[in-house]
């Protein structure tokens, strides 16, 4: 009987160990290596051809790199970004750099950097969210503020597996915070700050 307790008690924590897996988010790093600042090639298309090639779902988090008092961060609605104006925000300018933004609903979100002609210059992005993956995104209609907070990666004596940490998939962001690779069971695992699209675990 106790074998059938201790072998039970295995299979419960290996069930919570795959919904923890399951349930990680996306980290995308905006821009790349180009981060979040004034594109110096692609101009006013940069940010477009950047969120081209991802897919955005609820619970991603898009990490902003960005010298404080250089640059800001603020969402807003699609004519405010169409006209970069800050008219209208959904919440408040973040001023504070490099920022994580979680996405909390799905649509569309507008975000756009206030400093004098930056928006107009191309350092605004907008994204298409989906619920969950593979699914097509509904309206926003009254979206709420996003959430935010400063980076963060789990210490390599967490007790998140090996696993479940973050992977990133391109290359190392220039400017920016920056993280290493290795391989655990021939799954590659991170430590430090994810350098673009990755998984991390909520």
């Amino acid at each position: 009987m106790e074998k059938f307790v201790s072998m039970a008690f295995v299979g419960l924590i290996g069930a919570v160990l795959l919904m923890e897996c399951a349930e990680a988010q996306t980290v995308h790093v905006v821009g790349d290596s180009m981060g979040w600042s004034i594109p110096m090639s692609g101009g006013a298309g940069a940010y477009v051809a950047w969120a081209a090639t991802k897919n955005f779902v609820v619970g991603d988090v898009l990490t902003f790199n960005f010298v404080t008092n250089e640059h800001d961060v603020l969402r807003v609605p699609k004519a405010s970004y169409d006209g970069c104006t800050s008219s209208n925000p959904i919440g408040n300018p973040i001023t504070t750099g490099p920022t994580n933004i979680t996405l909390d609903s799905a649509g569309e979100h507008y975000y756009i950097c206030t400093f004098g002609w930056h928006c107009q210059a191309g350092q605004k992005l907008a994204i298409t969210v989906s619920a969950t993956p593979g699914s097509s995104p509904s309206p926003t209609g009254n979206p709420t503020p996003p959430t935010t907070s400063t980076p963060t990666a789990p210490s390599p004596n967490s007790s998140t597996p090996a696993n479940c940490t973050l992977a990133p998939t391109s290359g190392p962001t220039a400017g920016g915070p920056t993280g290493s690779t290795t391989r655990t069971n021939n799954i590659p695992t991170t430590t430090g700050i994810p350098d673009s699209s990755s998984s991390l675990v909520l």
